[in-house]
């Protein structure tokens, strides 16, 4: 039974101080401890934190966005000590990931104004003569301007629950709690009795790090160094998480016609009418980013996936199509030479003049006389002297560079050309991936990974301030909201935190998102399974280009007879505002009247939610006013469509911290941890009751009953 022997294992493995990450582990395992553990979880930090001096140097970390989880796992796996605390009842901050119920929560509380000026300070008591504190925000405000909208069949959703959900265990000291529950959590596979690995993701936004995954996918780009064949693993179109199960690297491909599970008969069939209950009820198969974000295959986040084996916790599904708007119609765009050469609509005069041009983008250092006399022109002036035709110019700028008309230089277009041509061919025809369940995953992963190697995780932990020595100039600690005081060496702080006092220098940029639920494609094709990538141009002057992600249901994100759109574009006005009009173009917002046929073949919007998020990327440092050297600030999700900033930021602050440590090495082999079993025999024979059969057994449970994420934490 993993139920006893997993703890006992993960304290062999990790060097932890307290029982605390034991104890969320077990949380996140067992459907039936959720809220009790935890409670006690959050109650207080150990003691011990701050006693043996011995150990390596401390790092606080707040919030779980993917810069501050990636520099926490760096941390940890260097050897020091970390602390990862989030005021949020979930992971990832404004990376995560959310259930429909978890969402319409989300949106609640960034809807309502909370008044937090007579909040009690009992903090500043703590503060010595020679000390001097800074306090941090209480209330997030990244997000602003929030309005959701349903445009499906209003029938009343009152007393609908979710399929699948778990009742809510009492807090303690409180009354029972009733409703849907405000996190973002997951379904529980034990809970719903579905295998690991089949529908259900056994990573819970919400849940602690330390539980992987039991069949890695095919896609799964932590293989790619294994074989040549994982170069190029196969785009699954089917409902399954990626890759049949049992399916492993070095298997054959299967072919396009067994993954596919979406005849061209069903495709032309009228898409069924989904209400508003039926979404409610089936609101956990919903896994909603609030980032609308894809990993390029040979990106910065791929490649650190890779090289720390973090890539083994999540599974990807490779972006099966990249689309434009053109002329009020969408087309798919030709990537790869085979695309182009099979294209049905360029002439055999635009797929020479494309290839040609296309070939010349991934040398162009070498040709710097094709490209020096427009250096100060925009890419797409030069674009015109090029000797394309207008339909190859709008594929290039807006689908394979995806840059500015009228901001980008032509270096900044050659070199977005040359990158999505780079990324083609290696797991698919498209050069991006997406994480099944949601790009939520990603920060989780390295949560995992840092709580593998002794990092403490607390959630619903806020901190009050930061604590500076008058005499060196050094935050020397925090102070939470229990009062008590955290000494550290060095802190990494999420934008978010500090108070406006803190911010009064620094100049903000915006995004607009919108998350859209449809009943179809934008673009309908015999395979209902389809990922898509489409640009959309400014519709007029002033406005910026609208990058638009759909997903099916087979990335699990949504449920079955329906697709999830996100919407992003840096902010000119309110998010409803600069989206709503593209909207309007690819969509039918009607509720009821249906009256031109042009609209009746526009995919129906069900659902909708438009929200404004801060861009503090790019801020400098200097910009924050009275920031000690040794507190770091973490900047919230930027515009691009890559993950690149998150990364770069990660690395630079790691290294700034510890500039003589390899930044996230591999882990350790399993193979090569040596288990004192004299140790281990004793501790299980007390909580077993029949001790004679467990060693047999305990290897096929954990592969059953999850046991084997156990195993293979390094």
């Amino acid at each position: 039974m993993w139920w006893w022997w997993a703890p006992k294992r993960i304290q062999k493995l990790v060097p932890c101080d307290s029982l605390i990450y034991i104890l969320d582990f077990l949380r996140c395992c067992h459907p039936r401890t959720k809220g009790v553990l935890f409670q006690q979880v959050v109650g207080s930090l150990p003691k011990s934190w701050d006693a043996p001096a011995s150990r390596s140097s401390h790092a606080p970390t707040l919030t779980t966005g993917l810069p501050e989880s990636i520099i926490a796992a760096a941390c940890a796996r260097s050897g020091q000590r970390v602390l990862h605390v989030d005021s949020r009842n979930y992971y990832g901050g404004n990376w995560a990931s959310f259930s429909f119920s978890g969402l319409l929560s989300w949106i609640k509380e960034n809807q309502q104004k909370t008044d937090l000026s007579d909040e009690c300070e009992e903090w500043r008591k703590l503060i010595l003569e020679d000390e001097e504190a800074i306090p941090l925000s209480s209330k997030d405000k990244t997000i602003q301007h929030v309005e959701d909208f349903c445009f499906g069949d209003q029938d009343s959703a009152e007393g609908v629950e979710e399929a699948g959900a778990l009742p809510k265990l009492p807090v303690f000291g409180a009354p029972a709690a009733q409703g849907v529950s405000p996190g973002p959590e997951k379904a529980s596979p034990a809970a719903e009795g579905i295998p690991l690995g089949s529908e259900e993701s056994p990573a819970a936004e919400g849940s602690p790090p330390g539980l992987e995954k039991e069949n890695p996918a095919v896609e799964s780009p932590g293989e790619e160094p294994q074989s040549p064949e994982a170069e190029q693993p196969p785009s699954c179109e089917g409902d399954g998480a990626g890759a049949a199960p049992g399916t492993a690297a070095g298997d054959p491909a299967p072919q396009p016609a067994q993954a596919e599970a979406a005849p061209s008969e069903n495709a032309a069939q009228e898409p069924k009418k989904i209400s508003y209950s039926q979404i409610v009820r089936e609101g956990r198969r919903f896994n909603i980013d609030l980032v609308s974000k894809l990993l390029y295959s040979r990106g910065l986040l791929i490649e650190l996936l890779i090289k720390s084996n973090v890539s083994r916790y999540a599974e990807f599904k490779n972006a099966t199509r990249v689309l434009a708007f053109r002329e009020g119609k969408v087309e798919q765009v030709p990537c790869s030479r085979a695309d182009v050469f099979n294209s049905r609509q360029l002439t055999m005069v635009e797929k020479r003049m494309l290839m040609k041009f296309l070939t010349f983008c991934l040398d162009y250092e070498q040709h710097p006389e094709e490209y020096q006399a427009y250096e100060s022109s925009t890419f797409a002036q030069f674009l015109q002297t090029r000797k394309l035709t207008p339909s190859l110019q709008h594929f290039i700028l807006h689908s394979i560079a995806m840059v500015s008309e009228t901001e980008s230089s032509t270096l900044e277009g050659l070199q977005a050309t040359k990158k999505f041509l780079q990324c083609l061919g290696r797991y698919g025809n498209t050069p991006f991936l997406f994480p099944l369940y949601g790009q939520g995953e990603i920060p989780q992963c390295f949560c995992r990974l840092c709580a593998v190697f002794g990092g403490i995780y607390c959630l619903r932990h806020a901190v009050r301030c930061l604590v500076l020595d008058r005499a060196s100039g050094r935050c020397k600690a925090i102070v939470d909201h229990f009062g008590q005081r955290i000494s550290a060496n060095y802190f990494i702080v999420e934008d978010s935190y500090l108070s406006e006092s803190t911010c009064t220098n620094v100049c903000y940029r915006q995004i607009s998102r919108a998350v859209l639920i449809t009943d179809q494609s934008v673009l309908n094709t015999d395979s209902e399974q389809q990922v898509s990538v489409l640009t959309v141009p400014p519709l007029e002057p002033g406005r910026a280009a609208v990058c638009a992600i759909e997903l099916c249901s087979s990335t699990m994100t949504c449920m079955k007879d329906t697709y999830l759109v996100h919407l992003t574009c840096p902010s000119t006005k309110t998010a409803r505002e600069d989206l709503e009009p593209v909207v309007q173009k690819l969509f039918n917002l009607n509720t009821e009247k249906e009256t031109e046929n042009e609209e009746l073949e526009k995919p129906r919007v069900l659902w909708a939610v438009y929200f404004n998020m801060r861009d503090s990327s790019g801020v400098e440092k200097s910009s924050y006013a009275g920031l000690p050297s040794n507190v770091y600030v973490c900047s919230g999700p930027d515009s691009a469509l890559g993950n690149d900033c998150a990364v770069k930021q990660a690395e630079t602050i790691f290294r700034e911290m510890f500039p003589t440590e390899e930044f996230c090495p591999p882990p350790p082999n399993p193979e090569d941890i040596i288990y004192d079993e004299d140790e281990i025999e004793p501790e299980e024979s007390g909580l077993n009751n029949s001790p004679e059969t467990k060693p047999e057994t305990s290897a096929e449970e954990s592969s059953s009953e999850g046991g084997a994420a156990v195993t293979r934490e390094e």
